[in-house]
């Protein structure tokens, strides 16, 4: 008898949507591997839904709060059904970035100097001297993520305005100029990089990650192969000083401009990554000779409790 997959999508994030389309991706996949799937867009009742539709396994494939934060990993523990991707502790950790930056550093991985300040402070005066990156401590998919230009001479007021949705307190990052490059982690393994390059803008935002060519994907990163290797190994690192579990994919910052610094330092690790047909894990996954279907079909048999 196939086993019943609970795909649990959507939620009340800001990534809601995405999360929909990821989640609809991986049905549809895991269906045609064989599997007797039903989508779930969970919601507030998702324990008595699950309670009623005992899977014998949950992918889960929403984003950010409440899907990637540790509390949906909490309550498929309770409730006893296996699941994909990180546990409660992992998932708790990466989703806070300042938190996630402490552990990766202890481990000896390279992030960018920082600071938490309260965002009506950091709309007064600068918290860094530009340019810097101001970001919400616990959001994904760039969302509310704003860079401050070098000669700029007032912080952005949109921190003290009511538009601001991402909390009282926020990161604020020194920018590191060059490439924005991805490494994905499966397992105890990584995978293949990804130089992403905005098709328009000077950066990659929410519309960059998920429009239709809203960003050009370069893989293998056309990168010194020792460079390659060390992005390999600190997404490996940061998976495992984490504690991540099955699939993970770290976003990172290579500075080779002229005259630059040439740092290289992780800025996150996503625990659930983006599952959408412009995602980069299915894209790096499939350079390594992984059909879609069997990307999601390993993270199925991945699955356990106590993660």
């Amino acid at each position: 008898m196939s086993k019943h997959v609970a795909v649990l999508m959507g939620g009340w994030s800001s990534e809601r949507q995405v999360s929909l389309n990821s989640g609809r991706a991986c049905a549809d996949a895991l269906e045609g591997e064989g599997f007797r799937v039903t989508q779930v867009d969970v919601g507030p009742d998702i324990a008595t839904v699950l309670t009623e539709l005992r899977p014998d396994v949950a992918l889960n494939a929403l984003h950010g709060p409440a899907g990637e934060d540790g509390t949906i990993q909490g309550l498929l523990e309770i409730l006893r059904i296996p699941y994909t991707h990180s546990g409660v502790l992992a998932s708790a950790l990466a989703m806070h970035k300042e938190r996630a930056k402490t552990i990766m550093k202890a481990a000896g991985v390279s992030v960018p100097e920082g600071l938490v300040v309260n965002r009506h402070d950091a709309a007064k005066s600068h918290p860094l001297t530009p340019p810097y990156v101001i970001k919400p401590i616990a959001e994904g998919s760039s969302m509310g993520v704003i860079i401050v230009q070098d000669g700029r001479s007032h912080p952005p007021q949109i921190l003290a305005s009511d538009e601001w949705v991402y909390g009282e307190q926020v990161l604020a990052e020194t920018y590191v100029a060059g490439r924005e490059l991805t490494c994905a982690v499966m397992g105890d393994k990584a995978l293949g990089v990804i130089e992403i390059k905005p098709a328009s803008g000077e950066w990659y935002d929410f519309d960059a990650k998920y429009a239709e060519g809203g960003s050009i994907h370069v893989l293998p990163a056309e990168i010194k192969p020792k460079i390659y290797q060390r992005v390999q190994e600190l997404s490996l690192t940061a998976h495992q000083a984490l504690g991540c579990r099955g699939i993970s994919r770290a976003d990172l910052r290579y500075d080779d401009t002229p005259g630059g610094t040439g740092a290289l330092v992780v800025l996150e690790v996503n625990t659930q990554p983006g599952m959408t047909k412009t995602s980069l894990v299915p894209e790096i996954a499939a350079y390594a000779g992984l059909s879609f279907g069997e990307l999601v079909r390993w993270m199925v048999e991945d699955a356990t409790l106590g993660r």
